[in-house]
């Protein structure tokens, strides 16, 4: 009986397309958790870093794994048109279930306050951010900065009690469809109509 003899060349190349497989059979791999943010107009990818903001990513992801974000929207905008002229000025847009599901939203408890001085995560262009009223408020809407917003960092002017927002993540792809959504028609800073998110899930 003859035995089929591979060589060590082929031996290597077909033990690197088993890798490869493998490889691919598991999905991304990514240093930090992506999700992604499927909205009628496009998709856009969001990395987020349970290493800074363990608290707030955790709660996030404890939201899109529940399906929370199924049939959400995006129902807030804040632009150089719509807002008072005395106030800091702010760019953004706003989404998550405060439209589409206020009786869940009024059942999640807030997540404690993770300020950017203890994060380090600036609210940069692309951040994504917890919306809140008083520290320890926020929950499952979330919003994702246009340009610089140093307002809503810790020490900033755009919240009375200067403690900021909670950043927790940045937008890696898809920038050019958050900007898309923000120039969508809007009356007193909310979208109309508003724009639905098919759902938010993690790669």
């Amino acid at each position: 009986m003859m035995k089929t003899l591979i060589s060590l060349p082929a031996k290597r190349i077909l033990t690197g397309l088993l890798f490869s497989i493998i490889l691919a059979s598991c999905g991304h791999q990514y240093a930090h958790p992506h999700v992604l943010i499927e909205t009628k107009y496009g998709d856009i990818e969001v990395e987020i870093y349970p290493d800074k903001a363990p608290a707030t990513c955790k709660a996030f992801l404890s939201y899109v794994h529940q399906g929370l974000y199924k049939n959400s929207s995006f129902y807030r905008v804040l632009n150089s048109d719509n807002q008072a002229s005395d106030a800091p000025k702010a760019e953004l847009i706003q989404g998550g279930i405060w439209q589409t599901n206020p009786d869940k939203l009024r059942t999640l408890k807030g997540i404690p306050h993770e300020s950017t001085k203890r994060t380090g995560i600036l609210h940069k262009t692309g951040t994504i951010s917890l919306a809140r009223e008083a520290p320890g408020t926020a929950n499952s809407e979330f919003f994702i900065v246009i340009g610089d917003q140093p307002g809503y960092d810790s020490g900033g002017a755009n919240n009375p009690d200067h403690l900021g927002y909670a950043a927790f993540g940045r937008v890696v792809r898809g920038m050019d469809i958050v900007m898309l959504l923000y120039d969508k028609p809007e009356s007193g800073q909310s979208f109309d109509p508003p724009i639905p998110i098919y759902d938010i899930k993690q790669l």
